[in-house]
């Protein structure tokens, strides 16, 4: 069974950084498509970024340069690195895994306070 677990979130203040997790199990997560998203309240679920198989990765343009996006193969882990947050980068983040069906994890929230 394919189980998304995110880590990481919390509050931290505007120009701060947070390191999110993904962690997986039932599945090698280096082998698939996998991505964040993040949805604000009242806002609708948005992309964050993703990396593909091959290493290759894209960013949303509100987080280009500001966050990485990576993968642990050790640890079958996949990470967001936050750095110099805004408030607007406040919501709860997903992780999102493509593997013939689409995993969503359960999320964590990040507050960034002005």
């Amino acid at each position: 069974q394919v189980q998304l677990v995110e880590s990481g979130g919390g509050l931290v203040q505007a120009g701060g950084s947070l390191r999110l997790s993904c962690a997986g199990t039932g599945i090698i997560l280096m082998r698939q498509y996998m991505a964040w998203y993040r949805q604000a309240p009242g806002k609708q679920r948005e992309f964050v970024a993703r990396v593909s198989p091959n290493s290759s990765t894209d960013y949303a343009d509100s987080v280009k340069g500001r966050f990485t996006i990576s993968t642990e193969r050790a640890k079958n882990t996949m990470y967001l690195q936050m750095d110099n947050l805004k408030p607007e980068d406040t919501g709860v983040y997903y992780c999102k895994l493509v593997a013939g069906y689409t995993y969503w994890g359960q999320g964590t929230q990040v507050t960034v306070s002005s």
